[in-house]
């Protein structure tokens, strides 16, 4: 964790997440060298970092973005400057059309969407491709298992003809979440094992995400091979669009505590943040979030607090954690690595404000982006 940063951290409003410009290219020059050394075009899955802000640096290594939503294309055109890689698991016929301008790629779901909407993109400048399920993930929660029995994300081999028509030029899967380059080559065999005779028909394959080529040991010349070896294979061009392995372990989310009770015997520490509203990730997933300068579990004999967030939801709490000094009002607790797949998801759920952003530079300066309040909460409602 950057020295300055900490030291720095009353110049800093709260809660507020930090980015540290620093940490995001070094990820991002990893990544630009696995796609030069491999051959391949690696772009930013928006799902989990849309922080636009930043996209002029990230412009400097990705030639581009996928898109899940309309509103996420058009934040790809106007702030990455490209078109988008759309996947969108059922498209809106209001909105077709206008995503078929915006995009470059566009991947349907199911074979039922394809023949739904194949006539209005036959004389289009778009390239398709479909969405297919290897029916093999080693993700362990169910809610981020594509592959689980009854998903309704992509199409088996079986909805699939033998022949793909001339319409369909790509094939996109996505089952990692996270993983490794040994866990993408035990997928790659499933997908071969089912789709094979498919992969010899098509343009381009999408990997999609979950490759979290950025996290410390992960064996990126192991990775290099397997997307060298699989392009050649199949002489298609490769894809992959990760959304953690861009962002990871790029910055903090900070905090400060307002308060501490003892609750039956319990400390508990409550938060000017909240988990339910800002760090939904640790309650779905579900995950304990680093704190900087803390004990992850309970240490005997060290002050230790059960912290909670500032909504009325009961649940709203993640404990507990052991400090060297007891915790007073106005302490900083800093959550670390909160800057993929956190911003992304924030709600106003109780009229709580969302947090604050803001930019660690590279020079060692704070930038406030933006702040939020009353208008950010009245907005989603009417």
């Amino acid at each position: 964790m950057n020295t300055n940063l900490l030291q720095n951290l009353e110049t800093i409003p709260s809660p507020c997440f930090v980015l540290e410009e620093a940490k995001l290219r070094r990820n991002l020059e990893l990544i630009d060298s696995v796609q030069k050394a491999a051959g391949v075009t690696i772009i930013l899955a928006l799902k989990g970092f849309s922080m636009y802000s930043a996209f002029p640096l990230v412009r400097e290594y990705l030639s581009g973005a996928t898109a899940s939503s309309l509103n996420e294309i058009k934040l790809v055109n106007d702030y990455m400057g490209v078109k988008a890689h759309t996947y969108i698991p059922a498209y809106r016929d209001d909105e077709f059309d206008e995503v078929v301008e915006r995009s470059s790629h566009l991947t349907f779901n199911s074979w039922n969407q394809w023949e739904r909407f194949k006539d209005r993109v036959a004389s289009k400048s778009v390239s398709c491709g479909i969405r297919v399920n290897p029916q093999y993930s080693e993700v362990a929660t169910d809610m981020y298992n594509p592959c689980v029995p009854g998903s309704r994300l992509g199409a088996t081999r079986d909805q699939l003809p033998d022949q793909l028509p001339a319409g369909i030029e790509g094939i996109h899967f996505h089952t990692l979440c996270e993983n490794d380059s040994f866990t993408l080559e035990r997928t790659l065999n499933a997908l071969e094992s089912r789709f094979g005779d498919l992969l010899h028909q098509v343009k381009w394959v999408n990997f999609g995400g979950g490759h979290l080529m950025t996290r410390e040991g992960y064996d990126t010349n192991h990775l290099i091979n397997l997307l060298t070896a699989f392009r050649q294979k199949y002489n298609v061009d490769v894809i992959l669009e990760p959304g953690s392995a861009i962002a990871w372990q790029t910055g903090v989310l900070v905090s400060t505590v307002l308060d501490v009770l003892d609750s039956q015997g319990i400390h508990v520490a409550i938060l000017d943040t909240s988990f339910a509203a800002h760090m939904p990730d640790t309650l779905e997933m579900p995950y304990k979030p680093r704190i900087l300068h803390s004990y992850h579990e309970p240490v005997a004999d060290k002050p230790t607090y059960r912290l909670g967030g500032m909504t009325c939801l009961a649940g709203d709490f993640m404990g507990d954690y052991s400090f060297d000094k007891p915790l007073n009002i106005g302490d900083k607790i800093v959550f670390d690595d909160m800057i993929h797949y956190t911003m992304v998801k924030t709600t106003t759920f109780n009229g709580v404000n969302l947090p604050s952003i803001g930019i660690w530079k590279a020079d060692e300066s704070f930038q406030l982006i933006k702040t939020y309040g009353y208008d950010s909460f009245k907005d989603r409602l009417s």
